[in-house]
Formats: C-alpha cells, sequence, structure tokens
C-alpha cells in the first residue's frame, strides 16, 4: 500500500514552483512526486488551445451573457458542442471537460490582463464554462463520465515542465465553476465520493475506483478501518468531537475552582485544544499558506485564547495556595476562558455546513466579511488622518493629555455612538468640528457604503443559493479527499498517532507492518463508529444490488409517482400520440418558425416557377400546378 506521506517532499520551495500556475486556488495541495499523467501535457495543453480558438470563434464579440446561459442558446449550439467533444479526438477525448475549465481560467486572466476587453473576455470564460457543463449532462456512460472525464487527472505543459495532475472535479471547484457544479453528473460523482462508494486507489492514489464491496451484503467485509477516509464518516466524527468540545468547556466555565486546580473536565478540554492545534499545525506544514483562510483565522484565535487560559492557569498553580498572585492568575485564567464563550458555539457553524440551511447561510456570511475588507480599508485611512488631527490639536501645548478620551470618542462614533460632551473644551473650536465632520464622514457615509456592500453580497449569493449551498458542499467533500494522510485519526485522535506511533514506531518499523499496526489502533478506536457504519453500508449493498437488478443507476430511490408508472402504457393508450401532436416547440421562438414555414412555401414556390419556365407549352393545361401556384403565393402574402 502506498503511503500518502511518500508523496509529499520537504523541499518548499520547489513545491511552491510547481503551484504557479494556480489561480486563486480555494484547495490546492502539494503533490511533488504523483504518478505521470495518462494523456502527455502537451497533448492536453493543445486541446485545451484548440478550444480557446473555437471560443473565440464563436464568441467573437462583446455579447450579452443570457444569450450564451440560456436554454437553447443561439450562440452555443448543439453543433458548437459536438465540434468541441471532437478537440481532442478518439483518444483524448476525456479530457475535454478539463480543458474546458482550463480556458474558463485564461479567459479569467485575460480580462484581468486586458481591461479594456474584460467583458468579452468574461463571456467566454462563461461559454467555455456552460459547454463543459452540456457536455457533461450530454454523457450516458456514467462509468466513463465518472472515471474518465471527472476524475481521471490531467496536466498542462506550462514553462517547459509539466503542472500538477487536477481533475475536473477539483479543477471546478478551485474554479468556483458553479455551473459546471450545478450539473447533474457532477453533483452525482461528489455524491458517491462523499458515500465513500468512489474511492482512492491504494497503488496509485491518483486514481479513482469503485468501492468493491458497494453490492456486498456481509457484515463482516464492511467492518474495515480504512472506511474511515468516506468523507460522510469524517464529517460525522467532527461534528460529535465539536458536540463534545463545546460539552466540555460549557462543564468548565460552569464549575469554577476558586483553589485554581485543574478537574478532569477541565484537563479534558486542553486536551482536545492540543489535539486541534497540532492538526492545524499538520495541516498547514503540508499545504502551505495557501491553506490559510477565514475559519482557520477564526479557530486559531480561539486556540490561542485557550492556550493563554492554560498557560495562567499553570502560572497560578506555581505559587503557593495562599498567594494572591495565585487568585489573580486563576481569576485572569478565567477571563480569558469565558471570553472566547461566543466563539465556541460559532465554531459549530464550521460542521453543520453540509446542512443547506447552515451552508447558504455560511457562503453569505463569507461574501460580506470579504467585503467588509473595503470598507476596513477606507475606515482605516480616514481614522488615522483624524487621529493625527486630534493629536496635533491636543500638542498646541506642548504635551498629550486627551489621546485616550479621543480615541474612545472616535470608537463610539464607529459603533453609532458619538459623544460630543467634552469636545467643547478640546482646542475649540477645531476640536468640535473636526468631530463633527468626522462623525458625518464614518456614520453617514462610510457606514452607508457598508450597507450597500452587505445588501448586494446577499443578492448575489441568495440569487444561486442552491448553486452556492452545491458549490461548498462539493469543496467540503474535496477536502477530505484530497487529504495527504492515509491513515485517518481526526482530532483529538491525532495526539495517539502522533505520540503512540509516529514518535515511537514509525522511524523504525517496516513500512507494511507500520501499516498494519495503524488499522489495528483505527480499528479499536473507531470500533463503535465502524459497528454502525457497517450495518448503514449492509443496508446501501442490498439497495445497490436492487436496483442493478432493476437496470437503474446504484443511487436510484423509487418516489412515489413512480410506484405505479410500471403499469401505464402511454403509447399503447394513445396518450402520448396526443402530447406530441398538442406540445409546443420551445427551442425556437413562434416567429422563428413562421419564418422556416414561409421559406419552406417560398422554395416551393421558386421550384414551381423553375419548372414551368422548361416546360412553357404545358403548363396552362397542368390544373394541379396551377392549385400549388395558388397556394404558394397565398401563403407569400400571408
Amino acid at each position: 500500500m502506498v503511503r500518502w506521506a511518500q508523496l509529499f517532499n520537504s523541499d518548499g520551495h520547489d513545491r511552491r514552483h510547481r503551484l504557479q500556475d494556480e489561480v486563486r486556488n480555494l484547495l490546492p495541495t502539494r503533490h511533488d512526486h504523483l504518478p505521470p499523467p495518462p494523456v502527455p501535457p502537451k497533448e492536453v495543453t493543445k486541446i485545451a488551445l484548440r478550444l480557446k480558438h473555437q471560443i473565440e470563434q464563436v464568441v467573437p464579440c462583446e455579447l450579452e451573457e443570457f444569450k450564451v446561459t440560456k436554454a437553447h442558446s443561439p450562440i452555443l449550439t448543439d453543433a458548437v458542442v459536438r465540434t468541441a467533444k471532437e478537440a481532442g479526438g478518439t483518444e483524448y477525448k476525456a479530457c475535454v471537460v478539463y480543458c474546458l475549465l482550463v480556458v474558463k481560467k485564461w479567459f479569467k486572466k485575460q480580462a484581468l490582463y486586458e481591461l479594456w476587453d474584460a467583458d468579452l473576455h468574461d463571456v467566454r470564460a462563461v461559454a467555455a464554462e456552460v459547454m463543459a457543463k452540456r457536455i457533461i449532462e450530454a454523457e450516458e456512460d456514467m462509468d466513463y463520465l465518472l472515471e474518465e472525464v471527472l476524475l481521471k487527472r490531467y496536466s498542462l505543459f506550462i514553462n517547459g515542465e509539466a503542472t500538477v495532475p487536477a481533475n475536473a472535479i477539483e479543477r471546478a471547484v478551485d474554479l468556483h465553476s458553479l455551473t459546471v457544479i450545478g450539473s447533474s453528473g457532477y453533483q452525482k460523482c461528489i455524491s458517491y465520493l462523499w458515500r465513500g462508494w468512489l474511492v482512492q486507489d491504494d497503488e496509485d492514489p491518483s486514481r479513482f475506483v469503485d468501492y468493491e464491496n458497494k453490492t456486498n451484503t456481509n457484515y463482516w467485509s464492511h467492518l474495515d478501518p480504512d472506511r474511515m477516509r468516506v468523507p460522510q464518516y469524517q464529517n460525522t466524527v467532527q461534528i460529535a468531537f465539536s458536540v463534545i468540545y463545546l460539552g466540555l468547556y460549557t462543564g468548565a466555565i460552569n464549575t469554577i475552582n476558586p483553589s485554581g486546580d485543574l478537574d478532569v473536565v477541565e484537563g479534558l478540554l486542553y486536551l482536545f485544544t492540543l489535539g486541534f492545534v497540532c492538526d492545524e499545525i499538520a495541516k498547514f506544514w503540508k499545504v502551505g499558506r495557501y491553506y490559510i483562510g477565514f475559519w482557520n483565522v477564526f479557530n486559531t484565535t480561539l486556540y490561542a485564547l485557550l492556550t493563554t487560559s492554560f498557560i495562567l492557569r499553570m502560572i497560578a498553580l506555581g505559587h503557593n495556595a495562599d498567594e494572591h498572585g495565585r487568585a489573580h492568575m486563576n481569576e485572569l485564567s478565567y477571563y480569558f476562558l469565558a471570553f472566547t464563550a461566543p466563539m465556541f458555539w460559532m465554531r459549530l457553524l464550521l460542521y453543520l455546513d453540509t446542512f443547506r440551511f447552515f451552508g447558504a447561510m455560511l457562503v453569505v456570511l463569507k461574501v460580506m466579511m470579504r467585503e467588509s475588507l473595503i470598507f476596513f480599508a477606507l475606515l482605516i485611512v480616514v481614522m488615522v488622518g483624524f487621529l493625527q488631527a486630534f493629536v496635533g490639536l491636543d500638542l498646541t501645548n506642548a504635551e498629550l493629555e486627551d489621546v485616550s478620551f479621543v480615541i474612545q470618542a472616535m470608537l463610539n462614533a464607529i459603533m453609532q455612538s458619538p459623544e460630543f460632551d467634552g469636545f467643547e473644551k478640546f482646542a475649540p473650536p477645531f476640536g468640535l468640528i473636526l468631530y463633527y465632520i468626522f462623525t458625518f464622514v464614518v456614520m453617514v457615509i462610510l457606514l452607508n457604503i457598508l450597507i450597500a456592500l452587505y445588501n448586494s453580497a446577499y443578492e448575489d449569493i441568495t440569487e444561486d443559493a442552491i448553486d452556492e449551498y452545491m458549490a461548498l458542499f462539493s469543496q467540503k467533500t474535496m477536502q477530505f479527499v484530497r487529504a495527504p494522510d492515509e491513515n485517518v485519526f481526526i482530532a483529538p485522535f491525532n495526539l495517539i498517532e502522533l505520540f503512540c506511533l509516529i514518535l515511537p514506531f514509525e522511524w523504525w518499523l517496516p513500512a507494511d507492518k507500520y501499516g498494519r499496526l495503524n488499522d489495528i489502533v483505527m480499528g479499536v478506536i473507531y470500533s463503535p463508529l465502524l459497528v454502525i457504519t457497517a450495518w448503514l453500508e449492509t443496508r446501501q449493498a442490498h439497495r445497490v444490488s436492487y436496483n442493478r437488478r432493476r437496470g437503474e443507476d446504484d443511487d436510484d430511490t423509487i418516489q412515489e409517482w413512480e410506484q405505479v408508472l410500471g403499469e401505464c402504457d402511454f403509447e399503447a393508450d394513445g396518450w402520448d400520440k396526443k402530447v406530441q401532436q398538442t406540445k409546443p416547440n420551445v427551442e425556437f421562438d413562434t416567429a422563428v418558425l413562421e419564418i422556416r414555414k414561409l421559406q419552406t412555401d417560398v422554395n416551393e414556390l421558386k421550384e414551381l416557377l423553375l419548372e414551368m419556365k422548361e416546360n412553357k407549352g404545358n403548363w396552362g393545361s397542368d390544373t394541379l400546378k396551377e392549385s400549388k401556384l395558388a397556394e404558394s403565393r397565398e401563403s407569400v402574402d400571408k
């Protein structure tokens, strides 16, 4: 079994160089020694260039985006999509979807470089994404779609070397391609990855294969510690540990020890914190600076406050029980501990994003936080300018006397509670006038800008709430799938791996025996969960076997409207014929259909006129031709 840890090199400079081709990656990884991609990187790059050339010809000028994205688009016709599928020929056709996502990234970069044509390049990027979605949804061979089109890794040839291999699933998540992520085939692939029906090959981690026991109804075959790599189970364990972590904190903060001694609940709380801190450090070490995000900073702040509380508690224990310093440090430690309460409850949201309601709200909050950066940038500049003015007024008597008062008044104005008392005596009348101006700028201008930014972000997200949720869910799934560890020890179980396995055994024990030891330890610590998951997978195996016997997809579920559908024969009773005769043609506008009908009539009239010209002597006696000519004239008149 090839261990994921062997795929990572300690040379950070080389890994950073290999990641230069990625733009705004959400889930970057550092694979330095992955097996070579199945398609030569130069061929993949050529296919991407062909598709880029095609899109440039299909969208030669700036167009309205809805003309590209709407159903039955007159721009991206079926012929255009068929031509795109032929860009890779018969040998490399599986990488077309991946190449279209690469082309989208290229057009986005080109829009940043060529601002005068930014709108044109943005539309072309949308066109590439829509074409990728249509190719995914048109593919009927589901096994080929999942294993070859979406999950097989490809590389580009840039700067004389191959880039890090990636697949279409990862590329779509990295580029936040909502259109592709919202396609049915993509979501089916994410669902299979989430359930563990598609797993990484033990011999080649860059490949994904079907879970061999998907249809095995034997209970004991599913009692496997390796199944803890399934994203669904990892997420469940993380939620459980987060609830336990919150419970430990609630018990610790509600049972204060005046003597300053650590009880069992507080000891477990700090032990959990140590496990989470080690997990964050390990991920940052393996991924690098790209791992830093909003939730990482949030968790780091929480762990820093808890660590401060623990250190103060240890300092307090270093004093004698009757000393004043022990009581003071113990009290200060509890202050830090109590200060983290809101962060503990907010931390639960990080693990509840798999639920649709919380997921959509988290996306809104994330965008709002990003939009807030504009407000805070303006606010800092304004505050520094006015603060310098107030300090200059205070220095007129060669002493700084009212700096604390000025800073507090400015902060109150930002929180919409300005205090004008006291400025009458502060460098009159300049101090009061300056504070009035500052209050107006902050409360009327900047805060309204912030409200407008929040409103814009909320509208943008809620319009695509479903797609945004699916993108968030896909990102979470890929975070588990792209995890660099073969042996999954979820914090705080990572302390067992660190102190009981890695330090005493990994450096000298053979790889096969060390892997076996990890499986035994994982089987013991995850045994309560494995008993439940094995039962659930056995039930799933029965359902998958039943669906395959019916010729349906593995995840098919019989809905209430499908229960009697097998007894209906719409063709035999004539219902389908009636429906076909009365259904409208939604592919084209009514005006287009009438023009096409008129064009057919004109062509018939043209043929009759040519035939009459050739037979001048006999045309008058032919009544049938006269009737056709009359009918054609009536159609033209209409």
